[in-house]
């Protein structure tokens, strides 16, 4: 591990005081973590510094040619007014595998946590304590170097910033309606759909537009293939009870393995539940929701742990799921998980790094 330095800044700003009012990702803290890579070099200059504007050339590759990856994580503050992060290390080691995919060098995940946590410590005051509340950290990586020609890289920057966000449910885990999308497709197996970079953000805007017009909050991706299997919502990945059994879309490479899947399908098992990861046709989801063998639908991710689906629609046939409430399951799971990430529940999976 390298060491790394600090700056501090010598203009801190006000912090929030009404952390009802937080949303998510307009507000950020005081620092900011930098490192640099340069062929022949690796990573070098760990630093802390005053959170502040890049300077970019017009030329620079990141915009050109999209070499643009990111994470996204959180640190909880128990109720002890102890802090705590959730499964920092695999967030890393999960941007090694998408850098990879698009031809940037792996990370220094020992520096790169380090990193993380001194800066979380540097800015702990600023991680709120209402309920539902964390600071979410966002590691980035882009390329720097200012030539056109496409290839990879030989510069890139790692940064990592910091935001108080608020509770994702102001009112409880309200259900959404999704709306499956089948003319535009995200990824396709052997393409970057498992990396989370920022194209594949790219290409899901404007289907989610769209759904947004039609009174949905989410899109639901179909395979980019035959367009009848589902893969997974643009920010969570999907999950289906059936009762006591809970099923989702087998990875097969244009999925993105997310770490709240991960430790959602981890605890179902825990807990008792069947848990089974299959190849999923939409026609066939449809037909157990009206059936009532599916009952209930709910996406996981960082942002909301567990979002329940209130109604679902495809080639214009609406289905009310779970009665638009959310359900036993799905409550459950949040329940568990939000419980061990806060220090509520203890961690049998040594998923918690406790920083205080």
């Amino acid at each position: 591990m390298k060491d790394i330095s600090v700056t501090l800044t010598q203009t801190p700003k006000a912090k929030p005081t009404d952390e009802s009012k937080l949303g998510f990702g307009q507000i950020f803290t005081d620092h900011m973590f930098l490192m640099d890579y340069y062929d022949g070099q690796g990573w070098v200059d760990p630093r802390i510094v005053p959170y502040s504007s890049f300077v970019l050339d017009p030329a620079c590759m990141v915009f050109h040619y999209g070499q643009a990856i990111f994470e996204g994580t959180k640190c909880y503050r128990r109720a002890d007014g102890g802090l705590q992060l959730f499964r920092p290390a695999d967030n890393l080691a999960r941007m090694t595998r998408s850098a990879l995919r698009m031809g940037i060098p792996a990370l220094d995940e020992e520096t790169a946590l380090a990193g993380l946590k001194q800066l979380v410590l540097l800015e702990q005051d600023w991680v709120p304590h209402q309920e539902g509340t964390s600071l979410y950290i966002r590691p980035t990586i882009i390329a720097m170097d200012a030539h056109l020609g496409v290839h990879a890289a030989h510069h890139y920057l790692f940064f990592i910033i910091l935001s108080p966000v608020g509770s994702y449910y102001k009112n409880g885990l309200a259900p959404v309606g999704i709306y499956v999308e089948d003319e535009y497709v995200r990824a396709v197996r052997g393409g970057t759909g498992f990396a989370k970079c920022a194209g594949n953000y790219a290409a899901s805007i404007l289907a989610g537009e769209l759904a947004e017009k039609k009174g949905y909050s989410q899109v639901l991706w179909l395979d980019g293939v035959e367009q009848k299997y589902v893969e997974e919502v643009g920010s969570m990945n999907m999950m289906f009870a059936y009762g006591d059994r809970i099923v989702t879309p087998a990875l097969n490479g244009s999925i993105l393995p997310g770490l709240t899947r991960d430790s959602i399908l981890k605890l179902a098992r825990q807990l008792g539940y069947q848990v089974s990861e299959e190849r999923m046709a939409i026609a066939d989801v449809f037909e157990d929701a009206r059936a009532g063998r599916m009952t209930e639908a709910f996406g996981t991710g960082t942002a909301a742990v567990v979002s329940p689906v209130g109604e679902l629609c495809w080639k214009d046939e609406k289905l009310v799921i779970g009665g638009g409430k959310i359900g036993p399951v799905a409550q459950k799971l949040y329940d568990t998980l939000t419980g061990i990430q806060y220090g509520r529940l203890p961690d049998e999976n040594n998923w918690v790094v406790k920083l205080t």
